[in-house]
């Protein structure tokens, strides 16, 4: 199956993935959206609504165009979604680099939600294909504050196009859940270690899957209940320091739990000084096997998304290293 992180992407398998929800071709439509706020940025966004007129509208017409080519919709028909259609409204729009724009929107049906390293279907208004974007966020933060997070790469794809050259503040969507590859491990589960190799813009569901992990650690050491989750590793490698996304959060997680969580940063062609604060995280130089195989052990589950040539390498070289096929997940992206 294939989506985007701002590319096509190829989920390739699943692990902790709970029963599938949804069906590929259910449509449910919702009413007009309730009342509310979620601090100063998203305020003003709090109290609108899409008609179910206009999101029925949005929504077939958007399947009727975008099932004529070879995108999005086409090539992700077998993986099954949630029922929800959500609308949504842009509240934050950030430039995370030279390349990628990350959009906070607001989702105040509280029937939409989704599980870490999942996508959404993106349904724009006057945008005839479907776009599909891996959301960033954590699923605490939805239920927190009703606001997902999704960063967009630019491409000739129009609904990239659309995120970096028509999207504004109030500018309203629909969205719709779907995707197999996601961390969502119950109470009572075994504590897990996970190792996640990220390559440009594919960190976008490994930092879903990060910030869920922080969010498990953070209830289960303040309320002594939840899932206990082991230690987090991250390896993110880009072409430079200027591409590595969300690099101060990562880093905030990094010095909240110094004893849970750790990173490793890979840059492969820097050409300008690396800041004092970076520099003891990164390496210069693509992540090597054998960074990989020191985390190797019958508790740790490796989740990999990047480049069909770096998704391939890493996913094989572990195979070979004896880890079960169901303790090594992968998404690819191009």
């Amino acid at each position: 199956m294939k989506h985007r992180h701002g590319h096509p992407v190829r989920t390739a398998s699943v692990c902790l993935a709970a029963p599938r929800q949804g069906s590929t071709m259910a449509h449910v439509l919702i009413p007009g959206l309730s009342r509310g706020s979620v601090g100063a940025i998203c305020t003003q966004a709090a109290s609108w609504a899409l008609p179910t007129s206009t999101l029925r509208s949005l929504t077939l017409a958007s399947v009727m165009r975008s099932r004529r080519k070879t995108d999005h919709l086409e090539r992700t028909a077998t993986v099954l979604r949630r029922e929800v259609m959500a609308a949504a409204k842009v509240c934050e729009i950030t430039h995370e680099s030279p390349s990628v724009k990350s959009l906070r929107l607001l989702v105040a049906d509280k029937d939409f939600s989704f599980k870490a390293g999942q996508w959404v279907d993106f349904f724009i208004p006057g945008v005839s294909v479907v776009g599909g974007f891996s959301i960033c966020s954590s699923p605490q933060q939805l239920e927190r504050e009703r606001i997902i997070e999704l960063a967009v790469k630019y491409t000739n794809h129009p609904p990239a196009v659309w995120v970096h050259n028509k999207c504004t503040l109030d500018s309203e969507v629909a969205l719709r859940v779907g995707g197999e590859f996601f961390f969502d491990p119950q109470p009572t589960d075994a504590p897990r270690n996970l190792v996640l190799i990220a390559g440009g813009v594919g960190i976008n569901p490994l930092l879903s899957i990060l910030r869920h992990s922080a969010d498990l650690h953070r209830d289960h050491k303040e309320k002594r209940r939840g899932y206990d989750i082991g230690t987090i590793k991250l390896f993110y490698s880009a072409k430079n320091t200027s591409e590595l996304l969300f690099k101060k959060n990562i880093l905030d997680l990094v010095h909240e739990f110094p004893e849970k969580i750790a990173c490793s940063f890979h840059v492969t062609k820097q050409t300008t000084q690396i800041s004092s604060e970076l520099k003891p995280y990164v390496t210069d130089g693509r992540i090597t096997e054998k960074e990989i195989r020191e985390h190797i052990s019958a508790e740790t589950l490796f989740y990999v998304c990047g480049p069909p040539p770096m998704t391939d390498f890493f996913s094989k070289h572990l195979e070979s290293s004896h880890v079960p096929k169901e303790h090594i997940c992968f998404e690819k992206w191009w």
